[in-house]
């Protein structure tokens, strides 16, 4: 089969289309013929040399892909081959087929095509784990999304509004007529808006319930000052760099919560439990149109570089899929 492979880490030219060995189906797990999978941020630090996969994981970039099984190892019995899945990777979605344990597959939910339900899994295990799970976001709670133009902020827009959440994002303004169409309410241009005074403004001078954060240490600070009294801020990402400063007596006045949180290199067991909260709670969301994948365009597998200058230009609104065969 074939795989996007980095020979040595580079720029968006280092991709390579080529020739490796075929996954089997090691115990509880299945093969997937991958249709497509999804570039998120990860990748791209993948493909420079900063965030290698977890151990025993693949070494091509992919953290989520669809398709249909074509093998099971014999002790799956939840799985059938023929299904039509989507899954969440630790890595190896750039490639014709990837194996991938029974617990973190999906079902295509009804309604969403095979190619675009690419786009779901890394997004909603993300979201839905750190907003949900960690942060415990309720209705009419603020929840403030930062890069609301990613893949990740347009899904967790998504899922805060159906929750009954506000929702604030910051992004691009050339993008926010697109997320007010998703559900944001309130949208701050972060190049020339003070997020902090925003989201003040917009609750009355009370601040965020929820923080989800994708910047790190630029936006720690600012972050901090845009809580509400027990507000919750969960970093997921450090766009922004990995250490700041903080104000632990602003903290404690608050009584405000920081939490960070990776999902790559969970043990199988709570991905598995993600998975099936997911399934529950988010996938009836989705089959009934109030949360829905964002797919700013499909690309062929070949072209994944040019796939990783759209996403490292910050143009794209929602997720780039590669799709393969």
């Amino acid at each position: 089969m074939r795989a996007i492979t980095i020979p040595e880490p580079g720029g968006p030219d280092a991709l390579t289309w080529t020739e490796v060995p075929e996954p089997q189906p090691g115990p509880g797990e299945v093969v997937i013929d991958v249709r497509a999978t999804a570039v998120n941020r990860a990748d791209l630090l993948q493909r420079q040399g900063h965030y290698p996969p977890p151990p025993g994981a693949p070494a091509y970039p992919g953290l989520e892909c669809s398709g249909v099984v074509s093998a099971i190892a014999p002790d799956v019995t939840d799985a059938r081959v023929g299904d039509e899945v989507c899954a969440l990777l630790a890595g190896g979605g750039y490639a014709e087929r990837v194996a991938v344990p029974v617990g973190q597959l999906l079902p295509v939910p009804a309604g969403v095509d095979l190619v675009d339900a690419a786009a779901l899994p890394e997004v909603a295990c993300t979201v839905w784990s750190n907003v949900v799970r960690v942060a415990r976001l309720t209705a009419g709670e603020t929840l403030l999304v930062h890069g609301g133009g990613s893949g990740i902020g347009t899904f967790a827009i998504q899922l805060g509004a159906a929750l009954g959440a506000k929702v604030v994002a910051t992004a691009r303004a050339t993008k926010h007529d697109r997320l007010r169409e998703l559900g944001a309410g309130h949208l701050v241009d972060y190049r020339d808006q003070d997020f902090v005074e925003e989201v003040r403004r917009v609750t009355d001078g009370r601040g965020a319930d929820v923080v989800l954060d994708i910047m790190g240490a630029s936006y720690l600070g600012r972050n901090v000052a845009a809580l509400a009294t027990d507000g919750r801020l969960v970093v997921i990402g450090m766009q922004g760099g990995r250490r700041g400063e903080l104000d632990l007596g602003a903290l404690l006045a608050k009584r405000g919560t920081v939490a960070a949180t990776a999902l790559r290199s969970r043990p199988l067991d709570q991905k598995a439990a993600i998975v099936r909260g997911v399934r529950d709670q988010v996938w009836p969301l989705v089959e009934a149109g109030r949360v829905r994948p964002v797919v700013d365009r499909r690309l062929p597998i070949t072209e994944a570089a040019d796939a990783h200058r759209l996403v490292e230009s910050n143009e794209h609104v929602g997720k780039v899929l590669l799709t393969v065969g």
